[in-house]
C-alpha cells in the first residue's frame, strides 16, 4: 500500500473508532438519564399523595407524586390540546383549571373575576375528535364537587412542532381566546400561558388526572419510556464497531510494518 493511501487509511479508521466511541459513550449517558428518572418516577410514586390546596407549600410539590385536589372548576377556561391519539384513534385532552379550597359555583360570566388564591390545571382526560363535516365536539363538563385523584407533572406533554427548527427566535405564541363557549384548540400549551389569558394564581405544576369522576373522559395516560436496556444495547454495538476499526487499524499498520522490514 503506497503512502498516502496508507496514512488514509489510518486517518479514516481512528476517525470511525472515535465516531463510535463517543456514540457509545451517549447511549450509556442516555440510559443512565433513563434509569435516573425510572428511579425518581418509583421514589415519587411511593410518597403519600399530596393535598393540593391553597396553602401547599413549594417545595412539597415534585414530579410524579402522587396529589389530590378538590374546588371549583373553572369550565369556561376549558382548554383542547389536539393531535393526542388513543389506540391509534385522534383526538384530544380535555385541560381544565380548578380553583382549589374553593366551593364548586357556577362558571363566571365573561370578564367576570374568579375569586381564586390558587388553582392548579388539571389534565382531565381524552376524548375522541370528531369526524370529518361534523361540528367540533364540546368536551364534557367537569363533575361539580368530584375529587381529583392523580399525579404531578412538571409540564404539559408537549408535541413536536415545526417552529422548533426555524433559525432565529422563535415567534410569540398566539393568545388564548375562548370565543362562542367554544373551548380553544391548541397544539401545546404551558401553566405561564395560561396563568397569562386567564389570571388564574395556577401552581407550576400539572395534575394529571387518573380516577374516574363519570364525566366519560378517557385517562389511559402515556408515560415516558424507560428503555434502559436499548440504550446499553445500542452502546454494545457502537463499542462493537470501534473494536473492529481499531482491529482493522492494527492489522493494517502489522502488514505495512512486515512489508517495510522484506
Amino acid at each position: 500500500m503506497r503512502g498516502w493511501r496508507l496514512w488514509l487509511a489510518l486517518v479514516a479508521l481512528l476517525a470511525i473508532a472515535a465516531v463510535c466511541l463517543l456514540a457509545g459513550r451517549w447511549q450509556l449517558s442516555r440510559s443512565a438519564e433513563k434509569t435516573a428518572l425510572a428511579d425518581a418516577m418509583a421514589s415519587a410514586a411511593a410518597q403519600a399523595p399530596l393535598a393540593l390546596t391553597p396553602a401547599v407549600a413549594q417545595g412539597t410539590l415534585g414530579a410524579w407524586r402522587p396529589a389530590t385536589a378538590a374546588g371549583a372548576w373553572q369550565p369556561g377556561y376549558t382548554v383542547l390540546l389536539d393531535n393526542r391519539n388513543h389506540d391509534g384513534a385522534p383526538g384530544r385532552w380535555v385541560a381544565t383549571p380548578l380553583c382549589l379550597g374553593l366551593p364548586d359555583a357556577p362558571d363566571p360570566a365573561e370578564g367576570e373575576a374568579v375569586d381564586c388564591d390558587r388553582a392548579v390545571l388539571v389534565l382531565r382526560g381524552w376524548q375522541p375528535r370528531e369526524r370529518p363535516g361534523e361540528a367540533p365536539a364540546l368536551p364534557p363538563p367537569p363533575v361539580p364537587g368530584a375529587p381529583v385523584e392523580g399525579r404531578l407533572l412538571e409540564h404539559v406533554p408537549r408535541l413536536f412542532e415545526l417552529s422548533a427548527l426555524t433559525p432565529g427566535e422563535p415567534a410569540p405564541a398566539a393568545p388564548i381566546v375562548w370565543e362562542d363557549e367554544r373551548a380553544p384548540v391548541l397544539q401545546n400549551l404551558t401553566v405561564a400561558a395560561l396563568a397569562d389569558a386567564t389570571g388564574l394564581p395556577l401552581l407550576p405544576m400539572v395534575l394529571e388526572q387518573r380516577n374516574d369522576t363519570g364525566d366519560g373522559l378517557l385517562r389511559d395516560w402515556p408515560s415516558p419510556v424507560v428503555d434502559v436496556a436499548k440504550h446499553k444495547g445500542y452502546a454494545l454495538q457502537w463499542f462493537a464497531f470501534a473494536a473492529i476499526a481499531l482491529i482493522a487499524l492494527g492489522v493494517i499498520v502489522v502488514k505495512a510494518f512486515r512489508n517495510r522490514n522484506r
